[in-house]
């Protein structure tokens, strides 16, 4: 088996890109494209058993508005619980009394390191809400039958607030 090599070809303040080369369990070697991530969260927030908070973000990277739910970018050591509090209060001005995890997922092996974890957010209270600059978000609360129509007409295209939804049972 020969030495993996690993090369930073790019460090931002979100990503840091690798190429490495490795030699696959089948003795193959191949150069890799890695994205490193420090791993993110994301929240299904309940306001009841069947209402939900979900927003309406735009991502300037696809250029258009889509349908979510909270999430956001876990800080140099810190925990996923930790960031999951103040990723809601931030987007959506609730904070959350209890959250259970529902599970992660990693959304892209193939070239990326991220982690999701996800919660289930409940015993939700109105508090200020801290937006970021760089976020347009509309928070909107809808029924769990509200959202599977959104679903169901190609509307939820977010891959992992997808990932939530089955977790959750709603989809």
């Amino acid at each position: 088996m020969s030495k993996d090599s690993l090369q930073t070809v790019f460090q931002g303040r979100l990503l840091h890109c690798l190429v490495k080369t490795t030699t696959l369990p089948n003795g193959h070697t191949v150069r890799l494209e890695i994205v490193k991530h420090n791993g993110a969260v994301l929240m299904v927030p309940f306001l009841s058993r069947d209402r939900v908070i979900i927003l309406r973000q735009f991502r300037a990277v696809i250029g258009r508005y889509i349908y979510e739910f909270p999430a956001g970018t876990l800080e140099r050591n810190e925990r996923p619980i930790d960031c999951a509090r103040r990723e809601l209060i931030e987007e959506t001005g609730y904070a959350g009394k209890k959250f259970t995890r529902i599970g992660s997922i990693f959304p892209v092996p193939g070239y990326s390191t991220e982690v999701i974890t996800m919660y289930k957010a409940e015993g939700l209270t109105r508090c200020a809400r801290i937006p970021e600059q760089d976020e347009v978000i509309r928070t909107q609360i809808k029924t769990a039958a509200e959202v599977r129509r959104l679903f169901k007409k190609g509307m939820i295209v977010d891959a992992k607030s997808i990932c939530a939804l089955a977790m959750c049972g709603i989809i």
